[in-house]
């Protein structure tokens, strides 16, 4: 069977090579006689991947030991909750920036929480664009924003200077650009967009903001300091996409690491833009100055020419270019592992429609 060009938006494409050594873990892991979702956690084989897995994103990151790094289940909707319980005094509030979807979906879990300002919000533009106009003042415990947006196709370029702490979800552009990490308290990411397969979530956190809040008898499950003391095996771990994000890790450090990984990026974006740009028959739907290397979401202006394009694309061995349900049109996610040989065959097909 031929390989498909892969542009789904999560889960989505990951290195082959990540493939091909998770199927042998799978079946025999380490040459030890057995597969790697029957070993227990606690063993040397499973501990070694983890103490490795929460190392090497220190290192892609740049971060000291000030940092911890754990890996979660529940996915990003889980830190939604988890962020505000562990960061959100009581009696006080938290800002947060309105930017699509999945903000507004952690808005609404932080409000059950505590009390939260939007402190600015593009929804009333259908989130076309970034919003910029705002300011974060040390009155808030912490400041919440979302780097990239991947149903509308925006990425914050920049990020503000506050005078709190500084969160952000990443989940859709982990690993994709170079960054002064340091500058943020917590990040957080679902592993399915760029790192793993779905069933893990990355959270990165400076040790020092935790135990603030005046929270008493906090949930055990929801506390990151527990999940800290027992570096990430509070429970039983989700070994599998654990080890197969350590194998995405360790195949983006062998090959350049972040600054390699955006040059690539930014080559398959701006190819797939241009296109975009300069033929008249599609039109993305947010502002260019805030268009995302990540996901490209975009539309056809003429509806005539719909079913033909829809042809061509599948004919070509294009898959996952569909836009999301609640906007429509089409997305070409381009995460670290896609190629821009796969980029160049839908930018083919697009020319391709007269």
């Amino acid at each position: 069977m031929s390989k498909k060009h892969n542009f789904s938006a999560g889960p989505c494409i990951l290195p082959q090579e990540v493939f091909e050594k998770s199927a042998e873990a799978i079946l025999d892991f380490n040459g030890i006689g057995l597969s790697l979702l029957e070993i227990s956690h606690r063993s040397k084989d499973f501990v070694s991947v983890m103490d490795e897995a929460r190392a090497i994103v220190k290192r892609l990151m740049n971060l000291g030991d000030d940092y911890e790094v754990l890996y979660l289940g529940g996915g990003a909707s889980l830190q939604f909750a988890m962020v505000p319980y562990n960061l959100l005094k009581v009696g006080g509030k938290a800002a947060y920036l309105d930017t699509g979807t999945w903000a507004a979906g952690a808005i609404k879990e932080a409000k059950k929480i505590g009390t939260v300002d939007v402190v600015g919000s593009s929804k009333e533009a259908n989130y076309s664009y970034i919003p910029k106009d705002y300011t974060v003042s040390s009155e808030y415990d912490y400041f919440h924003c979302t780097s990239n947006n991947t149903i509308y196709g925006t990425q914050m370029k920049t990020f503000p200077e506050v005078d709190t702490l500084m969160v952000c979800d990443m989940s859709s552009d982990i690993f994709s650009r170079q960054l002064d990490f340091s500058k943020f308290d917590l990040i957080y990411a679902g592993a399915q967009k760029n790192m793993g397969p779905a069933g893990v979530t990355l959270v990165v956190i400076k040790k020092e903001i935790l135990g603030k809040t005046g929270r008493e008898n906090m949930l055990s499950m929801l506390d990151y300091s527990q999940h800290i003391a027992k570096e990430s095996m509070y429970n039983t771990p989700p070994v599998f996409p654990v080890y197969a994000s350590l194998l995405t890790l360790q195949h983006l450090e062998r090959n350049g690491g972040i600054a390699a990984a955006e040059q690539r990026n930014e080559a398959k974006a701006k190819l797939l833009y241009d296109e975009i740009d300069s033929n008249p028959l599609f039109e993305t739907f947010c502002v260019k100055e805030d268009r995302s290397l990540m996901n490209v979401s975009f539309k056809i202006t003429d509806e005539s020419k719909k079913e033909e394009f829809d042809n061509a694309w599948k004919a070509a061995g294009i898959s996952g270019l569909n836009g999301h349900r609640s906007l429509g049109g089409y997305r070409a996610s381009l995460y670290n592992a896609l190629p821009i040989e796969s980029v160049q065959v839908l930018v083919d097909v697009m020319r391709s429609i007269k």
